[in-house]
């Protein structure tokens, strides 16, 4: 089972937990019962926290390490090592949260109704996740997986994510949901083209180097860290930006 590495993960904590405190914003009223869905190491719940104090809150996560992180960072909180697929809560909620979780999770045609179906009525589901082809450094990381070098250990890699476009995920709610989806990109300064690849090596990068030897793991970054410097100027303050578009929808069970 691939291993995530809360550390890498929170190198860029700061960045990762903004899409979480604007899709925090967009939510009315108080739910009373909360999931965190894939809560990670718990800077999303720590969201939901500080918005709603007074919710019965719990973070749930796939990950042993990630859970093991939440629970140093908060031992009082409700944290639960389960995945989507299989997890089923004991009462219904008012809100499921999720945060760049359910790009890593297939089959939205199936998965995103089983959500909706964890909810009260009145409940609502949000989630944030990356856009389809919301960042050139995808793009990059899959163009170099495509050369000679790499492309048969790195076939289907690519896969391990799941992306739509916005009017799939409306087209699948609507019938029964109300929906507010938009999309937001955000514009992350980075100190240098090697942030970029720490960045990545965090996330959506895992499936690849998760197929690759040690050795050859170091050289494919070498190369993805060769075709950034060509894809992504050096501003005039010595940063690199990064442009990051991410898809957002709060769906309101009815």
């Amino acid at each position: 089972m691939p291993v995530w590495n809360p550390g890498q993960y929170l190198k860029f904590g700061a960045e990762r937990t903004r899409p979480s405190v604007d899709l925090c914003a967009r939510i009315p009223g108080s739910p009373g019962r909360i999931l965190d869905l894939g809560c990670g190491p718990g800077n999303s719940t720590a969201v939901l926290r500080e918005r709603w104090p007074e919710a019965g809150l719990a973070g749930l996560d796939s990950s042993a390490e990630m859970i093991a992180q939440a629970r140093a960072s908060y031992p009082a909180g409700t944290w639960i090592q389960a995945g989507a697929e299989s997890y089923v809560p004991p009462e219904p909620l008012d809100l499921v949260f999720s945060n760049a979780v359910l790009q890593w999770l297939p089959d939205h045609q199936r998965l995103v109704p089983r959500l909706m179906g964890w909810l009260a009525p009145g409940g609502c589901l949000a989630v944030q996740m990356p856009a389809k082809d919301g960042t050139r450094l995808r793009a990059v990381m899959a163009e170099v997986a495509a050369r000679p070098r790499w492309r048969d250990a790195l076939a289907g890699a690519e896969a391990a994510l799941t992306f739509h476009d916005p009017s799939f995920y409306y087209d699948l709610l609507a019938p029964a949901a109300r929906v507010d989806l938009w999309e937001t990109t955000y514009y992350h300064p980075m100190a240098s083209h090697q942030a970029l690849i720490d960045w990545y090596e965090g996330t959506g990068l895992r499936p690849f180097l998760e197929r690759l030897p040690d050795p050859a793991r170091a050289e494919f970054k070498a190369e993805l860290l060769e075709q950034a410097r060509a894809e992504f100027p050096v501003r005039a303050d010595g940063k690199v930006v990064m442009p990051f578009r991410r898809l957002f929808f709060l769906a309101w069970k009815v």
